[in-house]
């Protein structure tokens, strides 16, 4: 097996992203960490031959121990004995190797014996733990758990669990329930305080939690006893070392067959009080989502890295009529869009883990000073581009992901419905990524906000404003050419005032922001490494145009009158 980092350029392309200067900067606090740790860098090419050195590590474990395992897993999955869950043996054996190669507590804090490497790292991680096996990408993944409690819990709590979970114990969080899936306003789980303890209790079900038998649990439960709505839930922290939760059974999923789906009872179990009281969705429960979409949007596009990797492979073997299939302009084409689509979820992926790096950093340097001016509109304007790009990119990536599996499994034919080939099982992991961690659909309600405010159209015009080499010109002003396009159907969507209208519409006026946004980081990509990228951008713009364009009629043509034939 191969390097997952080496032997793909684009990461390290990302990697080594202009931006990354001042993130780098701001993470390592001008260097200052140098003074303590004697492994913390002394200035940025150091700090980016650390994050260059552990992606290669990464890389390597992740080739030459996960990737093989994946069958394995997918085959035998985990299991419920005594009411724990035992990992497949492949899953075991990946926890080990990823832990003894330093890889947990990626993006915590040295002083809690973390890497303090920047959020684009451990993403890039992601993006390679996902290419080999979806399932332990979400294992692995859920380390950054991790980073609520460090961004919310007390020092007592970051000075227990945090070295815990650098050291390789494993997280959950705990949110659905059997009546509580993407409205967790519902959620019923019930803590309360035991006086004679000093401690809560939690008693109740949660149902498709992720990993679900974890060391370290987050836990959002109803704390206000009488209320109904997310005003009256907090977030506790459940160390399984207390007991008091049992696995009542693992779901039989159709995907990512590796990681455990758990349906818990909690029963007087022993917790403690995250943050304060009442803000567990409100705040706490919205920063561990967007941080766990942003995991997401890396898993789908590591399942669409290994479905580009897969379909080419085999269109390059495999002979028809006399020619091998790749010369065949339907193959090809779809080859070809597969992978316009993946670098173009790359671009966003990275372009939003960029965005979440710069402003979080801020935040945590708020806590230790204050920020001059300069900082703080930083800190802003980052902040808003993340809330931006998290629902943005987390709808287009996992779409793309769905779409490229199943492209994959078409190129492959009769060959790809049988489970001979990996592509069959990338395709059953990847339809669950645009529906856990938020629907597709709530992603557009998410996203429409910033359609409606101008978000999204003041970037365009930001990309637009930078410069080019002069034989991406023609590119260019075809993309700018659908920005016009986007600019006049916003307001004969908005302008009718009709907010079920709007709804209705949202998801075709975000998918065209999508297409735009995307075409750009494309064109910008290819401005830094046109060999790498060129192909894909043309391909991608022409895909973008070829949907802006569909979107545009739909709308033109649309009699609002009409909206009642769709409901049932």
């Amino acid at each position: 097996m191969s390097n997952f980092y080496l032997d793909n350029p684009s990461l390290r392309h990302h990697l080594y992203h202009p931006l990354m200067k001042r993130i780098a900067e701001l993470k390592e606090r001008n260097y200052t960490d140098a003074e303590k740790y004697d492994y913390a860098p002394v200035d940025f090419e150091d700090a980016m031959d650390s994050y260059d050195k552990v992606m290669e590590i990464a890389g390597e474990v992740i080739g030459e121990i996960v990737a093989p395992n994946a069958e394995e897993v997918d085959a035998n999955g985990p299991k419920v004995v005594n009411n724990r869950v035992v990992y497949a043996p492949g899953t075991a054996q990946n926890l080990k190797a990823t832990t003894q190669a330093g890889l947990m507590g990626l993006s915590m804090p040295r002083r809690y014996n973390g890497l303090n490497f920047p959020m684009v790292a451990f993403i890039m991680a992601s993006d390679m733990a996902a290419r080999a096996d979806a399932g332990f990408c979400n294992l692995w993944a859920l380390q950054d758990c991790a980073e609520t409690i460090y961004e919310f819990g007390d020092e007592a709590q970051k000075q227990q669990f945090i070295p815990r979970a650098c050291a390789g114990a494993t997280m959950s969080m705990d949110l659905t329930e059997p009546d509580a899936g993407s409205d967790l306003q519902a959620v019923m789980l019930k803590a309360t305080y035991d006086e004679a303890e000093d401690c809560w209790r939690l008693n109740g079900v949660k149902r498709f939690i992720t990993n679900g038998d974890a060391d370290i649990h987050l836990v959002l439960a109803r704390s206000e006893e009488g209320t109904k709505d997310g005003r009256g839930l907090s977030m506790f922290i459940y160390d399984k070392k207390d007991g008091g939760v049992n696995v009542r059974r693992i779901e039989n999923k159709m995907g990512i067959k590796g990681s455990p789906t758990c349906e818990l009872t909690y029963k007087n179990a022993k917790a403690q009080l995250c943050g304060s009281r009442k803000l567990g969705l409100i705040r706490y429960v919205m920063s561990l989502m967007n941080g766990a979409r942003l995991g997401i949007m890396a898993q789908a596009t590591g399942l669409s890295e290994a479905a580009y990797r897969e379909a080419l492979a085999y269109a390059k073997d495999r002979k028809q009529f006399g020619k091998t299939i790749i010369e065949f302009p339907a193959v090809y084409e779809m080859v070809s869009n597969i992978k316009a689509k993946l670098d173009a979820s790359r671009a966003i992926l990275y372009e939003t883990a960029r965005f979440v790096d710069v402003y979080k950093i801020l935040e945590d340097i708020e806590k230790e000073r204050k920020l001059e001016p300069a900082e703080k509109e930083e800190l802003k304007k980052y902040k808003k581009l993340a809330d931006a790009y998290t629902p943005l990119g987390k709808a287009m990536d996992t779409e793309y992901a769905n779409q490229n599996t199943y492209d994959c499994i078409q190129v492959h034919g009769g060959s790809g419905f049988m489970k001979d080939y990996p592509c069959e099982r990338l395709y059953r992991d990847a339809r669950i990524t645009n529906i856990y961690e938020g629907t597709t659909q709530l992603q557009v309600v998410a996203a429409i906000r910033h359609v409606l405010t101008g978000t999204y159209l003041s970037q365009m015009k930001e990309y637009q404003a930078e410069p080019l080499n002069p034989e991406l010109d023609g590119l260019k002003a075809r993309v700018a050419k659908l920005v016009e396009i986007y600019e006049q159907v916003i307001p004969k969507v908005a302008d009718t005032k009709d907010n079920e209208y709007i709804d209705f519409q949202a998801r075709r006026l975000v998918e065209c922001a999508g297409h735009i946004i995307l075409s750009y980081l494309l064109l910008s990509d290819t401005n830094r490494n046109p060999e790498e990228f060129r192909r894909s951008a043309e391909v991608y713009i022409n895909y973008a145009e070829s949907e802006v364009n569909k979107i545009r009629e739909f709308i033109d043509n649309f009699n609002i009158e009409s909206l009642g034939i769709y409901k049932q």
